[in-house]
């Protein structure tokens, strides 16, 4: 359908959303996401029975983890949407872009960068 996305979303593909750990949405903040957003199949709908179920408990775990330790638990969200929904793919991308452009950048980024300035100068 050729539409555009906002460049700064990078995709990554899984089996199915079951998959998404709390861990892996916790470390793409350490690594310097400003945000996280996970699309699921449609609720009901998972060919794998329940796994966009546990995703979505998963992604409200990493909200609350995330307002308690200051970053902001509305950095990270999940979709539903089937696969034929490409015009909604890209309404959520654009949405949760916009909403980290209004939150601004990760907090341990900018964290992470005075720390690497700090050490540069040390041998």
């Amino acid at each position: 359908m050729r539409l555009q996305y906002p460049g700064s979303v990078r995709i990554v593909s899984v089996p199915c959303t079951g998959k998404v750990d709390l861990i892996h949405i916790m470390r793409a903040f350490e690594k310097g996401a400003d945000g996280v957003y996970v699309l699921g199949c449609m609720e009901g709908e998972c060919r794998y029975e329940s796994g966009n179920l546990r995703a979505r408990k998963r992604v409200d775990k990493a909200r609350d983890l995330l307002e308690r330790i200051g970053i902001g638990g509305e950095r990270v969200a999940m979709y539903n949407l089937s696969s034929s929904e490409a015009p909604r793919f890209v309404a959520y991308a654009r949405e949760m872009t916009e909403r980290i452009k209004k939150l601004g950048p990760n907090p341990i980024k900018a964290t992470s960068k005075k720390h690497k300035a700090a050490g540069a100068g040390a041998a």
